[in-house]
């Protein structure tokens, strides 16, 4: 029987030239994607460049298959599992579809200078996040939410920033169908002044001292209460509850009614979480070290993932942390009783998480109503540097000391000699235009 003739045939071939090594990184890119074919995935990037430029949202029909393997199981307690081995695994095959109600994860951060809990490169860090995103939706329920904490990173060489986490924002929104419901942003007040040379040195930035949380889910309707998450209520609004409000217009236009005056036992938080990451002591780091363990670089404080699975879940749901780290997201579930999965690819940061549950019942970290304090910008009345701004923007590092200065001179002259050899120019370094470490 002869094969039906499409309406839309594909008659028209398409020859361009690559080099080995961009051939063999476009598949690899295809295959981690979930396709089988280069030619499908061209497709697949037409398709959602053109939806997103409609303004439309495009999902994918068909969930993809990928080739990975189930991680081991390597801790279990009354509430909850570990998981030694590739969160792909525990994605794609070990969870059952449809079966999870939150997952609130820190992912690795997309770092120009690698770590060693195995960063991913900025640059290529929304296609190697692609396939945990299709994992991801594919167990979460339809009421469910996802939470993923993720720090900026500044581009190499310059005092710009990358733009690759609202990249991935945009991504899960525009192609895996995922609403964003809220953002937030984590506030560090401990955090160091870094980057300590744009920062510190030549004194052209500020501080950077906020992850952004990426608050999704697959409805914009899924389940939540802020009641789960009060905040004790300031001075002022004590006062205001004691003595009464008159309700009014106020002069921003908000029509404020005699509700406001109600005592709901306290303040509905706002969407920036001050906690502080100062623990290098507790019993988890002493247990490392006691057992010549790693100790983990990256966790998030214990009240991150508690803000999140109060408000998000009920005592008896699911939580999942795919990549689970120390497994603090795990310790803080088992508290709030929960059950739970965390997933973690390097198993000498799971030797040391079981100490979060061997022996001793898990249980959160004592509440602290201490409130951080933080003062407006300019509030030092007047009482500021004046001098006249760098022309150059800082591009050239000011030398202020004579060893500065000597050692500048050096490498220029070096430089000097390099170039008159017809050794070639060299770049400009991150550090100064004359492509000198100073």
């Amino acid at each position: 029987m002869p094969r039906p003739k499409a309406n839309n045939p594909r008659k028209r071939l398409v020859n361009f030239r690559l080099t080995d090594t961009e051939y063999s990184e476009m598949l690899n890119t295809a295959e981690m994607a979930g396709f089988d074919y280069l030619s499908d995935y061209l497709r697949f990037l037409h398709t959602s460049k053109h939806s997103a430029s409609s303004g439309t949202h495009y999902v994918r029909e068909e969930q993809a298959k990928y080739n990975v393997t189930e991680p081991d199981l390597f801790l279990e307690t009354p509430h909850g599992k570990i998981f030694h081995g590739d969160s792909l695994g525990l994605l794609h095959k070990t969870l059952k579809t449809d079966s999870i109600d939150l997952i609130v994860t820190s992912p690795p951060f997309g770092l120009v200078r690698k770590k060693s809990y195995g960063n991913e490169d900025a640059d290529r860090y929304v296609e190697w996040f692609r396939p945990f995103a299709d994992g991801m939706r594919r167990v979460l329920k339809e009421k469910g939410s996802l939470v993923i904490d993720i720090g900026g990173a500044w581009k190499a060489g310059t005092p710009t920033r990358s733009l690759y986490h609202f990249e991935l924002l945009i991504t899960l929104c525009r192609e895996y169908g995922f609403h964003l419901c809220q953002e937030h942003y984590w506030w560090n007040p401990a955090k160091l002044p870094t980057p300590a040379e744009w920062v510190n040195v030549r004194r052209i930035r500020v501080k950077d001292a906020i992850n952004c949380i990426w608050w999704l889910s697959k409805t914009p309707w899924p389940k939540a209460s802020n009641k789960r998450i009060l905040a004790p209520y300031s001075e002022s609004m004590k006062s205001l509850l004691t003595n009464g409000y008159t309700p009014k217009l106020r002069p921003s236009g908000h029509d404020i009614s005699d509700k406001f005056g109600k005592n709901n036992g306290g303040s509905v938080p706002p969407n920036l979480l001050a906690l502080a990451n100062t623990e290098s002591n507790g019993a988890y780091q002493e247990y490392c070290r006691a057992n010549n363990l790693p100790v983990h670089p990256a966790r998030f404080p214990s009240r991150l993932p508690e803000y999140f699975i109060r408000m998000l879940t009920d005592e008896g749901d699911l939580i999942v942390d795919p990549f689970g780290g120390s497994c603090i997201t795990g310790e803080v579930a088992e508290s709030l009783n929960r059950k739970w999965v965390c997933c973690e690819l390097n198993k000498d940061y799971l030797k040391g998480a079981r100490s979060r549950f061997v022996g001793v019942k898990p249980k959160l970290a004592k509440g602290d109503s201490t409130p951080y304090q933080i003062f407006p910008p300019c509030s030092l009345n007047g009482k500021a540097d004046n001098s006249p701004l760098t022309k150059d923007g800082g591009f050239n590092r000011v030398l202020k000391t004579p060893r500065q200065k000597a050692f500048r001179l050096v490498t220029e002259n070096a430089q000097g000699l390099f170039e008159s050899k017809s050794i070639g120019n060299r770049k400009p370094s991150k550090f100064g235009s004359k492509g000198l470490l100073v």
